[in-house]
């Protein structure tokens, strides 16, 4: 999916700098502007927010094979609304979702993270389908 507005309007973008900014201060109270995505942008926020300990359990299966200890606030947040839409959004295409997150990981993150995210992602979303 192309998406015709800047990377700010992006749903991902969107979804990530909201879930990040409610691990920071979990006080906060959330709000979803208008946007066309807003029911998605919600769904993605909320559910990742809700099932961040199981979504957390599900990404120690892959500990093993990577060094998750030492990655950045923002790196985890993009692994763990990736995953949330890998267990609860069935009917997206994993290799969408995969793609979806590294087109906005560039905002967040520099090019050699963005390839080992691409990593870590093509393994959850492969354990995530077993």
């Amino acid at each position: 999916m192309k998406y015709n507005f800047s990377p700010a309007k992006n749903p991902r973008v969107l979804i990530i700098q909201k879930v990040y900014g409610q691990l920071i201060n979990n006080d906060q109270k959330i709000i979803f502007e208008k946007h066309r995505f807003k029911k998605f942008i919600k769904d993605v926020v909320t559910g990742t927010i809700e099932r961040l300990e199981i979504i957390n359990e599900e990404i120690k299966i892959i500990e093993e094979n990577f060094n998750l200890k030492n990655l950045d606030n923002i790196f985890m947040v993009i692994i763990q609304c990736a995953v949330f839409e890998f267990m609860y959004k069935p009917n997206l295409s994993k290799k969408i979702i995969i793609k979806e997150y590294l087109n906005v990981s560039n905002f967040f993150l520099n090019n050699s993270q963005t390839k080992y995210l691409n990593a870590i992602l093509d393994s959850l979303s492969k354990t995530l389908s077993k």
